[in-house]
């Protein structure tokens, strides 16, 4: 961790306050960034890097709406191969780096069948269907407890600082659960099905290790979701990566006003 952390202090001396994970086809939000220094996560010692189509796999630092922020455009996911250490290596580099909120982002599928593609949800929960979780091993106290509390794990103030952002903006708003899987095959309709009835919204493959462990760490945590399909038996279409990214290019322009509008009122 130190040579990360020297590493990108030398290619910027910017302390960000917000940290941006942008998801599956959310990348061009990275064009609102002002003074942008981008650092490929290929270069940064230590760094993993993402392999999934629609992730660039960089750090760009700069600023928003006057704000500091550092936006990582393209996440690791487990599926990739990685241990979960590697998934969550990036947010433990951006507490470190300063880092005080997070706004997490991800293409998700549509579990609610009041749903549609193209909506945007606010996370309020999420369940962990993977059965691994990303503090297992020891623990630093100087870091975060060993038993951290998930009350509220997604921050009730930024919860309806969003909703009032989209609603200002006349942007229409879900809220719901988002369920992780660990992915890359797409759920069945049986597990579409269970997920339904266990409450879940919205079912995706990231965001989750990440939130727990911004939760360990202290981190305020807002968690947005672009509903790029509907989940496997609500629709008889076959699902597809190409069409997760397609979506999440059609909505990006709304999904830009709502973060930058966010962002100001953080």
């Amino acid at each position: 961790m130190d040579k990360t952390i020297k590493y990108i202090r030398e290619q910027t001396k910017l302390e960000p306050e917000i940290g941006i994970v942008l998801g599956s086809g959310l990348g061009d939000f990275a064009d609102s960034i002002e003074d942008k220094i981008e650092i490929a996560y290929k270069d940064i010692p230590g760094f993993p890097v993402s392999t999934v189509k629609g992730h660039d796999g960089k750090l760009i630092f700069g600023k928003i709406n006057s704000k500091n922020v550092c936006l990582m455009k393209g996440r690791i996911h487990f599926y990739e191969g990685y241990d979960m250490s590697d998934v969550i290596y990036p947010i433990r580099v951006l507490a470190d780096l300063g880092v005080k909120t997070l706004i997490l982002t991800n293409a998700a599928g549509g579990v609610n069948t009041d749903f549609n593609p193209a909506d945007l949800m606010i996370i309020t929960d999420h369940i962990n269907l993977m059965g691994k979780n990303p503090l297992i091993g020891p623990n630093d106290e100087e870091l975060g407890p060993r038993f951290p509390d998930m009350t509220d794990l997604y921050t009730p103030e930024l919860v309806d600082l969003a909703e009032n952002s989209a609603k200002k903006l006349g942007i229409g708003i879900r809220k719901g659960v988002y369920m992780y899987f660990t992915g890359p095959s797409y759920e069945t309709a049986a597990e579409v099905r269970m997920a339904r009835i266990l409450g879940a919204d919205a079912v995706g493959m990231s965001t989750v290790p990440e939130a727990i462990v911004a939760r360990h760490r202290g981190l305020k945590i807002l968690g947005i979701s672009t509903i790029t399909n509907m989940s496997t038996g609500i629709l008889d279409t076959p699902l597809d990566h190409a069409e997760v990214v397609e979506v999440g290019n059609l909505v990006a322009g709304k999904f830009k006003e709502l973060l930058n509008e966010i962002i100001e009122e953080i």
